[in-house]
């Protein structure tokens, strides 16, 4: 049995996949841009037409200092985001000046079966320069039979001046579809941010 290899040179010809093999990709839904906002809300476009969605936070700079960005979800439309979950986070820090780093498992910001908000990064400050992004997926929310999973990763400046990686995952614990996601800080408005919500083909 031979084993086939690729070089530069035959990876710069290949112009389309062949049949039968298919990439994915991002469909952009909707866009929504934060300034002095108490929340950002995806009300409609998450359905039966993916199985996955991702909203991507870009830039989100809070009003108040040492806060988090919280994330929710509905499954009326957006009456109420008290769908009750169960998550997890870990993190990486380290400080500008190099005088403290680490790798920790957070367990006071994990949810046990609880409705509130889910924290999805380090205490994040409100100086001119500091700000969040991060890319959070949604996968199969409009199941009405299995419980709904998320997974993120976002990598924020904190008011303690470090750079933070912030990994956290869960799932709504509810057969009920998700159709509508949430974003707010911890305490005070988003000033200013990006939320784009996508649909992976």
């Amino acid at each position: 049995m031979s084993i086939n290899v690729c070089n530069d040179r035959s990876m710069a010809s290949i112009t389309s996949l062949p049949s039968g093999v298919s990439g994915s990709s991002l469909v952009l839904i909707s866009t929504v841009t934060a300034s002095s906002s108490a929340t950002v809300e995806f009300t409609s476009g998450i359905d039966s037409t993916y199985k996955e969605y991702q909203v991507h936070c870009i830039n989100c700079h809070p009003a108040t200092n040492d806060v988090n960005l919280l994330f929710n979800g509905s499954a009326d439309s957006g009456s109420n985001y008290n769908v009750t979950k169960t998550t997890t986070f870990f993190a990486a820090r380290h400080r500008e000046g190099d005088s403290a780093t680490n790798l920790e498992y957070v367990a006071n910001r994990d949810l046990a079966q609880s409705t509130s908000g889910h924290k999805l990064n380090y205490d994040i400050g409100n100086l001119n320069d500091e700000d969040v992004c991060g890319i959070l997926h949604l996968f199969d929310p409009s199941s009405t039979t299995f419980v709904k999973h998320f997974v993120s990763r976002f990598i924020g400046n904190g008011q303690a001046e470090d750079c933070q990686d912030s990994y956290t995952a869960g799932y709504f614990n509810t057969t009920s579809a998700i159709n509508a996601v949430q974003f707010a800080m911890s305490s005070g408005n988003i000033d200013s941010g990006t939320f784009k919500l996508y649909g992976v083909v």
